[in-house]
């Protein structure tokens, strides 16, 4: 005589967690990338962060020698670095610009 199991109830759908591959530090370098006159409230609007943790992300960038910021007028813009290696060891025999070009690749 067979013993009839019962069949496990469906399980619940999970929230799908919101991550992604890259940091805040570099979808703000990305942003920056497109265009180097763009204000950072609207940076932190295609971000998704404040415009405050926009500001301390581009003094960590600048602080690392990755962008400088200057003035033309009454707006900063920004000029990028690209030979600055990146600095996790995995990837650190890659520069800024190789990461720039293999997001902006089409």
């Amino acid at each position: 005589m067979a013993i009839q199991t019962k069949k496990a109830a469906a399980a619940p759908a999970k929230e799908q967690s919101h991550w992604t591959f890259f940091s805040n530090h570099a979808h703000v370098l990305l942003c920056i990338d497109m265009s180097d006159d763009k204000v950072l409230r609207d940076v932190a609007v295609e971000v998704g962060i404040t415009e405050r943790a926009v500001q301390k992300i581009v003094a960590d960038l600048e602080a690392a020698g990755i962008i400088t910021r200057f003035k033309e007028g009454r707006r900063n813009r920004y000029k990028i670095n690209r030979r600055v290696k990146l600095r996790h060891a995995i990837e650190s025999h890659r520069t800024v610009g190789d990461l720039l070009d293999f997001v902006h690749k089409d």
